[in-house]
């Protein structure tokens, strides 16, 4: 995978960077979206700035937020 950085990604794109060895994409996703739903101060971050569930993708400041409170993967 090429190295990481902070733009846009697919919930796809940037769950298959934290979880490079899952199954398929969607376990991947659910995986990701778990931790997320889970750490309450990034959740509260993203809700902040706009991040509604359904939507497929998140913005380079949602990413920001995710790397700071997961780690970058």
């Amino acid at each position: 995978m090429k190295k990481f950085e902070i733009k846009a990604y697919t919930k796809k794109e940037l769950a298959l960077y934290y979880f490079p060895t899952a199954e398929n994409t969607h376990s991947a996703v659910k995986r990701l979206m778990s931790w997320i739903n889970h750490c309450d101060a990034l959740r509260t971050d993203l809700e902040a700035h706009g991040y509604l569930k359904m939507s497929k993708w998140f913005s380079p400041r949602e990413v920001k937020s995710i790397v700071e409170h997961l780690g970058e993967p």
